[in-house]
């Protein structure tokens, strides 16, 4: 944790004669942007595994469907269709939860004391938005830099939220079978991207820098690797080359 705490002292010192009392404030940016593109392998691993897992969840779901009355033969007949697709039934679960303690450890560093003192315009890092209302109000000086905040994290979760519902729509949960509670998971997921609103009101500022640096990263993220998921569709489920070849075919009609 001192070490974390080192290189932000450090950037914050190389940023100060152009950021000057923000220093400090820039630097958790930096510092989290920073983490984000060194676990960033991790992030295209997992989601080369989850790539991987829609392409063979609708034979997945022909198995459940076709052995539901024996078990054993599901489980063996899954297994055969992971080793043949060449997929690990945890493929992308494992880089998603080595990212983990980094995240975790940048969240802790960040929530400690180690910033008071320092401050982004007229908001203490270290203090709340509590804090911010109880001098000065909604639109006083701290306030204003928490609307900022709040309009940034709303932008990413309506994104976030559009995003996933249309996930969701392309691959339901239960994949076609009765799965207790699926429903009320896909109507719960989406809204889950507005809970980074909570977290950014009652954590002290410099956790909320984070918080908004990282949920940002993360939606910029997924957006550019799962494009070519969407790409390779034309955008409309259909394969791109063959929408190409019906358009050459359609031409010389």
């Amino acid at each position: 944790m001192s070490v974390f705490a080192s290189l932000v002292e450090r950037l914050a010192d190389l940023l100060q004669p152009l950021f000057a009392t923000t220093a400090t404030a820039a630097a958790i940016v930096l510092f989290t942007m920073l983490v984000r593109l060194a676990v960033h392998p991790l992030s295209r691993a997992a989601a080369r595994g989850q790539k991987a897992r829609t392409r063979i969840a609708p034979q997945l779901a022909a198995l459940r469907k076709k052995h539901a009355k024996n078990p054993e033969r599901l489980k063996k007949a899954m297994l055969e269709l992971h080793a043949k697709e060449k997929v690990s039934p945890f493929a992308g679960i494992l880089p998603s939860l080595l990212q983990a303690p980094a995240f975790f450890l940048m969240y802790h560093l960040f929530s400690g004391d180690r910033m008071a003192g320092h401050t982004l315009f007229a908001a203490p890092l270290g203090d709340h938005w509590a804090d911010a209302l109880a001098h000065g109000g909604v639109f006083g000086p701290a306030g204003r830099v928490y609307l900022v905040l709040f309009a940034l994290v709303t932008a990413v979760a309506v994104f976030t939220y559009r995003r996933t519902k249309r996930q969701l729509a392309a691959q339901p949960l239960d994949l076609g079978q009765p799965t207790p509670g699926a429903g009320a998971i896909s109507k719960v997921m989406p809204l889950l991207s507005f809970a980074t609103l909570i977290t950014v009101a009652v954590v002290p500022l410099a956790a909320a820098l984070y918080v908004v640096t990282s949920t940002t990263w993360s939606a910029v993220e997924r957006a550019f690797l799962f494009r070519e998921e969407k790409e390779s569709t034309g955008g409309k489920g259909k394969p791109a080359s063959r929408k190409k070849a019906s358009g050459a075919v359609a031409t010389r009609a």
